[in-house]
């Protein structure tokens, strides 16, 4: 739609353009349209006081350093070992990282509207003119008096020299404010993708460092499950004998045989949670399945994790959340970008300028130059409710943000609500279990004596194996809980991401990653070359 009117002058007239340019934009600058972005106070979001599972009293918090490093607390060099690799190798990590410099470079284009811009151009030429030699004199009258003053000769033959060159300059005067709250929008982004990638690091962590619980539990678990098969293989050896004395009749051999089975059953289900465990953390490692396992043999004992962690006011724990801060961030760019919208209601004022020259020679250019300086302001008159949509558009993205926002908050609650309770009970859970697992575990030696001296059937024994295993399995997995609610609470709490290093994807001025040269001498085998010059990448050759 055209729209406005212009104002043009030559070099002559330019600096009344530029003055009237200049002062309308002085005045006029202060005014930015939009609402000012203010931060929802923790009434309005429902951040309470305090927690209300308060199941640890006087349990410290953690500080910023421990914070930071929070897996160290578990005393594992393995753990240690594969953290660092995942923040150095995780492809999610990278993805952040990528979109973090995507947003980096979208604030500073917005922030460059802010100037002007500034081109120049350039041409040189030589021009043959084709003829016999001659020359054509031209008169040249006298300005006003219509007498002629002297005569130029223009060579109507030979060659000659063109040079041309010229700058040309252009400023979008914020009157309202819409190039700045552009700006504002795009510092929010950025800010939430800076906030987004430590969001990334922090969960990564917590990632790997559950997966490799969940490995050393089953490696645990195994080990108590081979135990007891073993004991129980020496038990039916047992009643074997006493069946073939006479001593007891089959039905004993065939409850013996029956509770070995089940014990042997187990097994297969526990090597593969470790397998697909093990896999996880590769995974989260950058690496392929598999290229891990060998690190976790010899078996380890689960983490220790007799840690009576508490938490800080949530005020300070969302202070330390990443995804709260991106999620806050991102209502910030929600809220200038209804400023945006509504200054396009508003006239926009746009100054540009043209300095040219030209001549047979390079010095000639400086000789014959002019200048032009333009003033255009152009406003809306009607669009069919196009702008005005666009500011519900930015009212609803707003409204959007701010909900998400507030979910956020309420799960980062959760969350160490969640933890603090678990934390809690599953620490109560491993001191029963352990007292039972060492009941268990006597009161078989008492049944096994007996057994053999006939003082009891063989089903009060099976009894006392079933019972031992159950227990000893359930210790191994209370031991992982724990360790699980104390990882749990540290992610909780907004831990992990302090000390990462910065990826390499998210640094400005490098080249991307798929520039750099493969050393690799083995083509991709999902390639397309590698699939054959006449299929398509999505056909099976």
């Amino acid at each position: 739609m055209k729209r406005g009117s212009t104002v043009a002058g030559t070099r002559r007239y330019g600096a009344g353009a530029a003055s009237l340019a200049f002062v309308l934009s002085g005045v006029l600058s202060g005014c930015t349209v939009g609402p000012d972005y203010r931060a929802p106070s923790a009434a309005k979001i429902g951040v309470p006081d305090q927690y209300y599972a308060d199941i640890a009293p006087g349990a410290a918090a953690p500080d910023a350093q421990e914070l930071a490093t929070w897996w160290a607390a578990l005393g594992d060099p393995l753990l240690d070992r594969l953290v660092t690799m995942a923040l150095a190798a995780n492809p999610d990590i990278d993805a952040a990282g990528a979109r973090l410099r995507q947003a980096r470079a979208t604030y500073k284009g917005a922030r460059a509207s802010l100037f002007p811009t500034l081109t120049a151009n350039g041409s040189a030429g030589r021009t043959a003119l084709l003829g016999k030699g001659s020359s054509l004199t031209v008169a040249t009258p006298g300005l006003g008096t219509g007498s002629s003053v002297g005569a130029t000769s223009f060579a109507t033959s030979g060659s000659y020299n063109q040079f041309d060159a010229g700058l040309d300059a252009a400023y979008e005067v914020d009157l309202f404010g819409g190039v700045r709250r552009s700006v504002e929008a795009a510092r929010g982004d950025y800010a939430s993708s800076a906030e987004s990638l430590r969001d990334t690091q922090r969960t990564i962590v917590a990632e790997v460092a559950l997966d490799y619980v969940n490995a050393r539990a089953a490696q645990e678990r195994l080990a108590i499950a081979r135990s007891n098969l073993a004991s129980e293989d020496e038990t039916l050896q047992l009643v074997g004998w006493r069946v073939k004395a006479g001593l007891v009749s089959g039905l004993d051999l065939a409850q013996a045989k029956a509770q070995r089975e089940q014990t042997a059953a187990s097994i297969p289900a526990l090597e593969t949670s470790f397998a697909q465990s093990v896999n996880a953390v590769a995974i989260l490692a950058g690496r392929a399945p598999g290229s891990v396992t060998a690190l976790f043999d010899p078996p380890r004992p689960i983490p220790s994790a007799d840690r009576a962690l508490g938490a800080d006011v949530p005020a300070a724990m969302l202070a330390q959340r990443p995804d709260v801060r991106a999620a806050e961030r991102t209502l910030a760019a929600a809220t200038a970008r209804i400023g945006v919208a509504k200054a396009q209601l508003y006239p926009a004022l746009q100054l540009t300028g043209t300095l040219a020259g030209n001549g047979t020679s390079i010095g000639d250019i400086s000789r014959f130059a002019t200048g032009t300086l333009l003033a255009a302001v152009t406003a809306p008159i009607f669009d069919g409710g196009k702008i005005r949509s666009q500011i519900e558009d930015a009212r609803g993205g707003a409204d959007l943000a701010l909900a998400q926002y507030r979910s956020a908050v309420l799960t980062a609650l959760s969350d160490v609500e969640n933890a603090l309770v678990s934390l809690a009970n599953s620490r109560r859970q491993v001191v029963t279990l352990t007292a039972a697992a060492s009941d268990s575990h006597d009161a078989l030696i008492f049944a096994q004596s007996q057994y053999r001296a006939g003082l009891i059937d063989f089903q009060t024994l099976l009894d006392s194996q079933r019972t031992l295993l159950t227990a000893q399995d359930s210790l191994a997995q209370a031991r992982s809980d724990r360790a699980t609610a104390l990882i749990q609470l540290y992610k909780a709490l907004g831990g992990g991401w302090q000390a990462a290093p910065m990826p390499a994807s998210a640094l400005p001025g490098t080249p991307a990653a798929i520039e750099l040269p493969d050393l690799s001498a083995t083509p991709s085998p999902i390639a397309p070359s590698a699939l054959g010059p006449d299929t398509h990448p999505t056909e099976r050759p």
